[in-house]
């Protein structure tokens, strides 16, 4: 096989087609798979797309740059699943554009921090996390108690996640507003939120009413939405009935809720 690689070198058209070819080749391989990448999410009961406020919290997560200090993958390991939990479902990040699973821990990860502190801690966390964690290097996020979540483009984002494949309905789309008043206790009916995505989805104060700003004329801050996220990451799968060899059926009790095919 050697002996004729000296062609290759003397006949540059040569070495031009067999470029060509093996480059064909690893794209061929690359692309191909990448149009039925629905085969490699497994299906998993209870999950569902971002509620409006947690929609804006993924939004302000990404803007303050929480990727770059915090990872939400943890790899099937002893020592991460023994720290962390389970270790990270593809379908856990089915809705994620973009995903959030990280390339460096200065933080722990965040994977399953859903349910693991209250609301409270979160705020005293992100007003100074000294206070709580001593030995923290990260800056200070009091502003955002102070700072208007931003519901006017929830619409225009959430129909532009349709159009990525996510399962936004219309009625979720034009009530995109409502609910994120809803889901932070902004406004005293919630029915509308629930039956559009589930009877789990967390309803409450999740600032706790900190910021000056509270929630004055149905005013939620980008405290409430980020808090509002955190505490969704990893508590939509029941990991005491989930079995990796068994595909799950959809969330009967959210017909909104679907899963990959």
């Amino acid at each position: 096989m050697l002996k004729h690689h000296g062609k290759f070198e003397r006949h540059s058209w040569l070495m031009l087609i067999g470029i060509v070819i093996m480059i064909s080749i690893g794209g061929f391989v690359e692309i191909v798979p990448l149009f039925r990448l629905e085969t490699t999410i497994e299906k998993v009961e209870g999950m569902r797309p971002y509620t409006p406020l947690e929609l804006v919290g993924y939004d302000v997560y990404i803007r303050e740059g929480c990727y770059n200090c915090h990872s939400q993958q943890i790899r099937p390991l002893r020592d991460e699943v023994e720290r962390y939990g389970h270790y990270s479902l593809a379908a856990e990040s089915m809705y994620d554009h973009p995903f959030q699973w990280g390339s460096k821990r200065t933080g722990p990860d965040l994977a399953r921090v859903g349910g693991k502190y209250s609301d409270e801690w979160h705020v005293a966390h992100f007003v100074d996390p000294k206070a709580v964690v001593p030995e923290s290097i990260m800056p200070q996020y009091a502003f955002l108690l102070d700072q208007p979540a931003d519901v006017r483009r929830l619409k225009n984002h959430m129909q532009a996640l349709r159009t990525a494949g996510v399962p936004y309905t219309d009625d979720m789309i034009k009530n995109a507003k409502a609910d994120a008043l809803a889901q932070a206790a902004a406004t005293p009916d919630a029915s509308g939120l629930t039956q559009r995505y589930g009877p789990k989805v967390l309803v409450r104060d999740f600032d706790t009413g900190a910021g000056a700003l509270g929630h004055v004329n149905g005013m939620v801050t980008e405290m409430d939405a980020l808090i509002a996220y955190m505490q969704r990451l990893g508590t939509l799968v029941d990991f005491s009935t989930y079995n990796p060899d068994v595909a799950t059926k959809p969330d009967t009790a959210n017909p909104n809720t679907k899963v990959a095919p």
